[in-house]
């Protein structure tokens, strides 16, 4: 009954406005953003902004974002920053670069326990994305740009 009342209570979060208001989340708060069924697109991006590569894209996301705004398309900015930096560099970093995403900074150091629950072809490198509507996904490791992430979207849509 209660983990009833807590996926309930999860999923009337998601239909409540978000901000991009940054949770620190362990692997198991995060992962039911893996599994949601319903008719939107999920864009899922995971970085740091100590990969050159992961930060090099983001503005390819921002626009993701901002472009799709009027259709059911969600991107979530997964950072794999330090907690202990979350203060000092990425609160800044976020600020700084004026990110408008929904951004989770996951805190979760085992990364060999959930990465293969992400895509059970990811090494763990980053950047890294994936691309879901429903059951219909695909999962991209490596740096993209605007026109390969729009791809990816179509590919699910």
């Amino acid at each position: 009954m209660i983990k009833k009342l807590i996926f309930l209570t999860f999923l009337i979060g998601l239909s409540i406005p978000q901000t991009n208001a940054q949770p620190v989340m362990k692997f198991s708060g995060f992962e039911p953003y893996l599994h949601l069924q319903n008719d939107t697109v999920y864009v899922i991006n995971f970085w740091a902004t100590w990969c050159r590569p992961c930060v090099k894209e983001l503005p390819y996301f921002e626009q993701i974002n901002k472009n799709y705004k009027s259709e059911k398309l969600k991107v979530i900015l997964v950072s794999l920053d330090f907690a202990e930096d979350l203060e000092t560099k990425l609160k800044p970093f976020i600020q700084r670069k004026n990110l408008q995403s929904k951004i989770i900074i996951m805190d979760d150091p085992d990364a060999n326990s959930w990465i293969d629950k992400v895509d059970k072809n990811w090494s763990g490198a980053i950047p890294a994305t994936l691309i879901y509507k429903g059951n219909k996904k695909t999962f991209h490791e490596g740096s993209l740009n605007y026109e390969q992430i729009e791809d990816l979207i179509n590919k699910v849509k």
